[in-house]
């Protein structure tokens, strides 16, 4: 059993939901090394977080964030506002979507569906770089 584990800073994103599973590929190459195992990825903030969705069609993306938005709308009435009226609703989408995913990898290749990606949700107008620990375990080729 091998392990890697890193974290990677990712550059600001717009509010929004954005497609990373290019950029963990490119900067995961121990993916590669592994026969049959897993990555994690843990996000270390509480107003953005991670999902698995549609890789596709980018109305998807832009659906999503509507579909957050009437779950949870800026300017319900939070208590919490002190870092702007973004913040808040930001802590519940994060919350209700979760920290981690976690996705087999076989012979090398994360095991995504066809038409599976692995998203960043910015969940604030300015949130910032987004520091990630990414781990990989599993049985070497």
């Amino acid at each position: 059993m091998k392990s890697f584990q890193k974290e990677l800073k990712l550059k600001p994103h717009a509010r929004g939901f954005h497609l990373i599973t290019r950029q963990i590929i490119e900067e995961m190459p121990e993916i590669k090394e592994i026969n049959i195992g897993w990555i994690q990825l843990f996000i270390k903030h509480t107003s953005a977080n991670l999902t698995i969705n549609e890789n596709a069609d980018p109305d998807v993306r832009v659906d999503m964030e509507t579909a957050a938005n009437q779950l949870c709308p800026e300017g319900s009435p939070f208590i919490h506002t002190c870092e702007g009226s973004d913040d808040m609703p930001a802590h519940v989408k994060a919350s209700l979507f979760g920290a981690s995913v976690t996705v087999p990898i076989q012979s090398g290749r994360l095991m995504l569906g066809t038409w599976q990606g692995i998203y960043l949700c910015e969940h604030r107008n300015s949130g910032g770089p987004r520091r990630l620990v990414i781990t990989i375990q599993g049985k070497l080729k």
